[in-house]
């Protein structure tokens, strides 16, 4: 809550409980223990204070990591739980809990038998429900109903249950029903409002997202036509005959306009100068990311890079798979298949595995 609303509703709490407790001040006939009845002012309206300026505390609780596939309301949730203030000490709520059942009694008997009606006697049945109002905000709902059980109770047993229902007890319990149905509201608010922000901020990093992925196949649709398009033009000017070095570029240029649309967060400039060796050497390399890598970070996909073009550098195998993996130990496989001979099947002459880097 912010500090200045705070200390409004906090002078307002003041202010109200010192309005109910002037009734007290005011006798109208004489007293059996006048120092009792001052007593009883004091120690509500200290209680009172108490309650009101005792500092307000995060809530100090740290919730159980939500289960798989938990739901956005659930977080919400304990994101709302997580933002209410801490309630009020115990031992300030059972304080005030303990001035409920004692200054009514307290009050009547100074008062003596013939001013126990008296407005001076009967202050304490709305004051201690403002107080007990006080208790429901401050998170002690329980303490506060209890209390007003308390209060009710001695109420009867010292003027009964007619004056009772008709002095105050009534109002003080409605007092502290609506505090409780506001607080309900409020933390139903906080649940909305949290719910409200993780929408927003889903919808933003989605936003996000696609524009990323916008941006990334821009820079690959221009890297492609810088890569296929002089080769395009050569072959649409020259009707399609080529001779063998053309014929050779433009199967080069076909394989990396494969690779960048394919496999391009394994690409940096050293692997593909090794790809384009490989394939000047007549190997054909098929290339593929398939999502293994989700989740490195550039530090990381630099390492797996390095370690790929290392693997690459000379390799003469006549077809290469080169294939990201989502296995949780290994990254990439790389894999190379030759005929050896007059052999019609091919057999496995390379296979490396680059793991995945350890958090």
């Amino acid at each position: 809550m912010n500090r200045s609303v705070r200390w409004v509703l906090s002078a307002l709490g003041v202010a109200f409980t010192a309005y109910l407790a002037v009734g007290g001040m005011f006798w109208t006939r004489p007293v059996d223990a006048p120092v009792v009845l001052v007593l009883t002012l004091v120690v509500y309206l200290a209680v009172a204070g108490l309650c009101i300026f005792w500092p307000t505390r995060p809530m100090d609780a740290t919730p159980a990591r939500p289960a798989a596939g938990g739901t956005a309301t659930a977080m919400s949730a304990v994101t709302a739980e997580l933002s209410r203030p801490a309630p009020l000490p115990l031992w300030i709520a059972l304080l005030a809990l303990a001035v409920t059942a004692v200054i009514p009694s307290a009050t009547w008997w100074a008062a003596g038998e013939e001013g126990r009606l008296q407005t001076f006697a009967t202050w304490s049945l709305g004051g201690l429900g403002a107080l007990l109002a006080i208790l429901v905000v401050r998170r002690r709902s329980l303490i506060a109903w209890t209390g007003v059980a308390v209060m009710f109770l001695g109420s009867v047993l010292w003027i009964g249950i007619g004056p009772t229902l008709s002095l105050g007890a009534v109002g003080s319990a409605i007092w502290v029903g609506g505090a409780q149905i506001i607080v309900l509201l409020i933390d139903r608010a906080a649940v909305e409002t949290a719910e409200l922000t993780k929408l927003q901020r889903d919808a933003s990093e989605w936003l996000a997202t696609q524009e990323g992925r916008r941006r990334e196949r821009r820079v690959r649709v221009q890297r492609a036509l810088a890569v296929a398009g002089p080769v395009l033009s050569r072959t649409i000017a020259a009707g399609g005959a080529l001779d063998d070095d053309e014929r050779l570029q433009a199967r080069l240029a076909e394989g990396r306009l494969r690779d960048e649309l394919r496999g391009p967060r394994l690409l940096d400039d050293a692997v593909r100068r090794v790809l384009e060796d490989v394939r000047r050497t007549g190997s054909h390399v098929t290339f593929l990311d398939e999502g293994g890598l989700d989740g490195l970070d550039e530090r990381e996909l630099a390492a797996i890079r390095a370690e790929l073009a290392g693997i690459l550098d000379g390799a003469r195998s006549e077809r290469l798979y080169i294939r990201t993996s989502t296995h949780p130990d290994t990254a990439v496989t790389v894999v190379g298949r030759s005929r050896h001979g007059d052999a019609d099947e091919e057999t496995v002459d390379l296979w490396r595995e680059i793991a995945r880097p350890r958090k």
